[in-house]
């Protein structure tokens, strides 16, 4: 089975560590559909030469997507997309919401937009994650 292709970019300027980024963008994968359930994770060794990053910041990456449950490990295989399943709490769902749009909102609050500019964008960007995945299907 070969590894399946991640198509990730580390941003330097960004006020995320690296690791953060590849679970963002590990995360987002899986959710477009890029990568499907099942797909086999590059190594360690393979996504940080990607990457040009040191391989325990990927190791660490992967340890945060397994505790997600997102990714899960096979013994001497390596590391394969997890089926989808509920880890968290409806309690604990509605924080990372909460902390989410608080976060989004600290972040565009300053760039002068219109609340009907920032509503429209934000739904494209879900309308195009939404047509993205029924492409996948």
């Amino acid at each position: 089975m070969s590894d399946a292709t991640i198509k990730i970019q580390i941003v330097t300027g960004d006020s995320r560590p690296i690791f953060k980024q590849i679970v963002d963008g590990i995360r987002m994968e899986i959710s477009t559909g890029n990568l499907a359930v099942g797909s086999k994770l590059p190594s360690y060794r393979g996504l940080a030469m990607q990457l040009m990053i040191n391989p325990n910041t990927v190791a660490k990456a992967y340890s945060e997507l397994s505790s997600q449950g997102m990714v899960e490990s096979r013994k001497g295989l390596g590391l394969f997309v997890a089926e989808p399943r509920q880890i968290l709490s409806a309690d604990e769902k509605e924080n990372r919401l909460e902390k989410a749009i608080g976060s989004f909102v600290n972040e565009t609050v300053y760039l002068q937009f219109t609340k009907e500019e920032i509503i429209g964008r934000l739904t494209e960007r879900l309308d195009l994650l939404n047509d993205s995945k029924k492409d996948r299907k």
